[in-house]
């Protein structure tokens, strides 16, 4: 069974953030996470990207991630 949160506290594992979607700011573009990258120094690390309206892919932090709301 995958663990949902890695050993940092309230740091979620990148991998399960897959496939979800999330928008810039409260009104900024949509857009999809489709993988996990590298780790970074510190427990962060960068997630791939598609920003939907565009089509471009883009690496972005997981903790900017987190500050962006979900999409439904």
């Amino acid at each position: 069974m995958d663990q949902a949160y890695s050993d940092s506290p309230r740091m979620p594992v990148p991998a399960n953030l897959v496939g979800t979607w999330r928008r810039f700011g409260a009104v900024g573009p949509v857009y999809e996470i489709i993988r996990a990258g590298d780790e970074l120094p510190g427990g962060d690390c960068l997630m791939r990207i598609r920003v939907v309206e565009s089509g471009e892919e883009i690496d972005y932090r997981l903790t900017e991630i987190l500050d962006d709301p979900r999409e439904r």
